[in-house]
């Protein structure tokens, strides 16, 4: 919030100073993941899209925090979120 700070307000004889605090909004879903089906060896994209451009996100399979890597790519792009799932077999349902 690079609005926030202490701000001034200066008459000459007198002046009078406030903080302002910026509170961010949370990221909602605008669309939410939907199911998805692909055949073996295919990559999967999942994708949803959120209120918030370039909100932090996190992709999880299960309990398992997924990483970016050979198998798993991830993108982002404003509001719009990407999971890219490479040669997916049996095990990635």
């Amino acid at each position: 919030a690079q609005d926030a700070g202490d701000y001034t307000c200066d008459s000459g004889d007198q002046q009078t100073t406030a903080s302002l605090q910026v509170k961010g909004l949370p990221a909602l879903f605008k669309q939410w993941l939907k199911n998805e089906e692909v055949e073996e060896g295919r990559t999967a994209v999942l994708r949803c899209e959120l209120t918030q451009p370039h909100a932090r996100v996190e992709w999880r399979k299960g309990d398992t925090v997924l990483q970016p890597g050979d198998k798993y790519e991830f993108r982002q792009e404003g509001t719009r979120v990407e999971l890219l799932i490479y040669e997916a077999e049996a095990q990635d349902a």
